[in-house]
């Protein structure tokens, strides 16, 4: 696969994608780790753990993928989720974020 951008002179520049190595996986949740020099994102996924009745609901985040970046990539990655969900909600309508209902006991 391949994509045009442009370099700092502004001439185009072909790039390539090899993606023979891509590994695919689900992530239902993140967990983010900034530090000075980058950010650690952790996916992965929000497991119900089975307890005894009248116990509170315990959750298990299993990290499936870490992927750490620099403060400059993980600024890309913002506006290119930004572009990408503004563009979802245009078309199917706004996406609410909303904490999981609470099961009572």
């Amino acid at each position: 696969m391949t994509d045009q951008t442009r370099g700092q002179q502004g001439q185009p520049i072909q790039i390539r994608m090899d993606e023979s190595k891509t590994v695919t996986t689900y992530a239902n949740t993140i967990r983010t780790v900034p530090g000075q020099d980058e950010i650690i994102l952790d996916f992965g996924l929000n497991l119900p753990v089975p307890t005894n009745p009248g116990e509170q609901m315990t959750m298990q985040f299993s990290v499936g993928s870490r992927v750490v970046m620099n403060w400059t990539a993980a600024k890309r990655l913002q506006m290119s989720l930004q572009q990408a969900v503004g563009a979802y909600e245009q078309n199917y309508g706004p996406i609410e974020v909303t904490p999981p209902p609470r099961q009572n006991k």
